[in-house]
């Protein structure tokens, strides 16, 4: 998921100068969680695992589902004892989907001793601001829900890939998949043929964008104009009169649900009532609240959560949790990434003892090897450190609710 490009040497130096302003959510049992048994030896201290997310303004829902779900994670690991020695706790910094805070959170994170993983980030924006930083410091850092390429493997992801961090990884799948699949429902299934294109301008909204339209043009549609609103506009009447002309067939977003909700709405009411299909970012009940439509269309990365049987026992400990939000599009796979964090470091450690100084590079080289059973399915990664889980769902709003209509892989 998601958006703008940064210069990371100058949130680097942002980050630093704010890392006084930044506050800590740092918690050992948190709300609905589990509590640490007598019978874990935790005489060697106390190791924590950081999450970056959007824990506050329009994104907060999908953030809390991340936090939550690491969570849980961690409670898991301190009842079963998974990391010998050690208590396990979570620190929480929210970015508000904002680059600039997510250098101050990542910032804070680095300096912090004790930190071996941070579950990070929603935003692929905010994540070009953390990846160097936590890069830097050597610590892994494993995304539940960025799917832009570039973050992976460069700018130039298609023609020559390229690792940019070798302490980046990511549960889930990608935008160069995530367009395609897209396209191929729109135009293949929906008979879509004249398209009319509206992004954000942000990375996510803009690379999304790219991959749908080059996979659409392929199998026959015809891009008939492609627009851009701004992050926090909130009125489409200039967008939708440069649109309307075209009679598009339907109108592909590149964007997130607080804007692809109004915008679909606004269309409709313009008299442009066709599907509004997006990806990830517009999957939320949000995107309904907000005037989505039935007839609209969006992808998400993996199967539904609560149709898997690999998920069954994520989704009832969550309950039990009785966390106030629910899991959302990304924690079955923010659950993923804090496991991976965890088992990693378990086999790292073994029977010694921790060294932010020695171990950490060990910590990433674990990682990059592993291979677990989790909620999402099966979980590795390869030499670019994307997830090896390819699996994509499209969902269609149908009687004001997300339905799922088609579970797979992009076919190529």
């Amino acid at each position: 998921m998601r958006n703008q490009t940064v210069k990371a040497a100058t949130l680097v130096a942002a980050g630093a100068l704010l890392l006084a302003a930044c506050g800590t959510n740092k918690q050992e049992t948190p709300a609905g969680g589990g509590n640490n048994p007598a019978s874990c030896d935790t005489s060697k201290g106390t190791l924590i695992v950081g999450v970056i997310a959007p824990l506050s303004g329009e994104l907060s829902a999908l953030g809390k589902g991340i936090e939550n779900s690491a969570r849980l994670a961690v409670d898991q690991a301190n009842e079963k004892c998974t990391v010998k020695g050690y208590k396990l706790q979570v620190q929480a910094e929210d970015d508000q989907k904002n680059p600039q805070l997510g250098a101050q959170a990542a910032t804070k994170l680095a300096s912090t001793p004790g930190v071996v993983g941070v579950v990070s980030t929603l935003n692929s924006s905010v994540s070009q601001s953390v990846q160097p930083i936590l890069d830097q410091a050597g610590i892994l850092q494993i995304s539940p829900a960025n799917t832009n390429d570039t973050l992976t493997k460069g700018d130039n992801f298609d023609t020559a890939p390229k690792r940019k961090y070798k302490t980046y990884f990511r549960t889930c799948t990608v935008d160069s998949l995530q367009g395609p699949y897209a396209a191929d429902y729109l135009v293949e299934k929906s008979g879509k043929k004249k398209i009319a294109i509206v992004t954000d301008g942000l990375t996510y909204g803009e690379g999304l964008a790219d991959t749908f339209t080059k996979r659409a043009e392929a199998k026959g549609a015809q891009i008939v104009t492609r627009q851009k609103i701004g992050e926090k506009d909130t009125d489409f009447s200039g967008v939708i009169a440069a649109v309307k002309p075209f009679a598009p067939d339907a109108v592909y977003f590149g964007g997130q649900f607080p804007q692809a909700g109004p915008l679909s709405k606004q269309l409709a009411g313009a008299g442009i009532n066709v599907p509004v299909m997006g990806g990830d970012g517009i999957f939320d009940g949000g995107f309904i609240e907000l005037g989505g439509k039935d007839g609209d269309l969006a992808t998400s990365v993996g199967a539904p959560t609560n149709e898997l049987d690999s998920a069954k026992a994520f989704v009832d400990a969550y309950k039990a949790a009785k966390y106030k939000e629910d899991f959302s599009a990304y924690g079955a796979f923010s659950y993923d990434a804090a496991n991976a964090i965890l088992g990693s470091l378990a086999k790292t450690i073994g029977g010694g003892t921790w060294d932010d100084t020695t171990m950490r590079t060990k910590l990433v080289e674990n990682a990059q090897s592993y291979n677990g059973e989790g909620a999402t399915g099966k979980v590795a990664f390869d030499e670019f450190g994307d997830s090896t889980n390819k699996v994509l769902t499209v969902y269609q709003v149908t009687s004001g609710a997300w339905k799922a209509v088609q579970t797979g892989e992009y076919a190529g």
